[in-house]
């Protein structure tokens, strides 16, 4: 077993070409790339998808998932949902064409009662994504974070669909939850297909309804770093000496993708967060 190193291309915050090539330099061996719009997006022509595959192979890289989140509410407004759900299932065919079956998104925040009206508009927009991915061979992977991963098992647990699984990201849920990831690793077990490896510290507890852009109340706009702070990996909350280990106890040999959204060198920030996995997969024989 043997977990793969990547990177989130779009972190290094240049043009297409030149996210590949720095994610090259760095020494991964896949990438991540946002799908939603820009140059890298479902809209391309065949001439363009086949010289962006080019692209990526003749640097030596594969392509872990693609992103496909939509940013704000994801999938809780309902009267929205049609033209992403269509959109999602683009992206999905993008990602088979470009050799990976996993696109991640954020879907908004699941609710802790089963009860509550969002569920039902959460649940049928990820049955049919899920169906969809079923189909072709694809899943739609949502990103840990908005809610426990108690509450998201749950939530899967229900759809009945072997199409929705999991991109887990240990730092969204130290710095909004909390939790524990090695801990959230053995709840989700083999729903996980794609993690992010990032780390974080909380500041102190903020309400994910805000954080993630679901609450109706604008009338305070939320000060993230008020809640907490994204650092480079080994600087924050994710004990990665257990982490990983949880991982490899799943019997998970993905990609651990380097997500780097803040900071004012993120080639430096990156590059030292590859050479810190290397250190830990060699420690650990995975």
């Amino acid at each position: 077993m043997s977990m793969k190193i990547g990177v989130m291309a779009d972190s290094f915050r240049k043009s297409f070409l030149e996210n590949i090539k720095a994610a090259a330099l760095v020494g991964a061996q896949g990438v991540q790339i946002y799908a939603t719009k820009g140059e890298f997006s479902a809209e391309m022509t065949p001439a363009q998808r086949k010289e962006k595959l080019d692209i990526i192979r003749s640097h030596g890289l594969v392509v872990s998932a693609l992103c496909g989140d939509f940013g704000g509410h994801g999938f809780m407004v309902e009267a929205d949902n049609a033209e992403r759900i269509e959109k999602s299932k683009r992206i999905m065919d993008l990602a088979l064409e470009f050799g990976c079956n996993v696109v991640t998104t954020h879907i908004g925040v699941v609710p802790a009662d089963p009860s509550h009206p969002r569920m039902e508009v959460l649940k049928k927009a990820c049955i049919e994504l899920g169906r969809y991915g079923d189909q072709v061979g694809a899943s739609f992977a949502i990103e840990t974070g908005p809610e426990t991963a108690a509450v998201l098992k749950a939530f899967i647990d229900s759809l009945g669909v072997n199409g929705v699984r999991v991109n887990y990201d240990p730092a969204n849920l130290v710095m909004v939850q909390g939790e524990d990831p090695a801990a959230g690793v053995k709840l989700l077990g083999n729903y996980i297909v794609h993690t992010h490896a990032k780390d974080g510290i909380m500041l102190k507890k903020g309400d994910p309804e805000r954080i993630y852009g679901s609450s109706n109340n604008h009338d305070e706009a939320i000060v993230y770093s008020d809640y907490f702070k994204e650092v480079p990996l080994g600087q924050g909350n994710v004990q990665f000496d257990t982490y990983l280990p949880a991982l490899a106890s799943i019997g998970y040999d993905g990609f651990l993708t380097i997500e780097r959204e803040v900071g004012e060198d993120p080639a430096k920030d990156i590059g030292e967060a590859v050479l810190f996995l290397k250190e830990k997969l060699a420690k650990f024989g995975y």
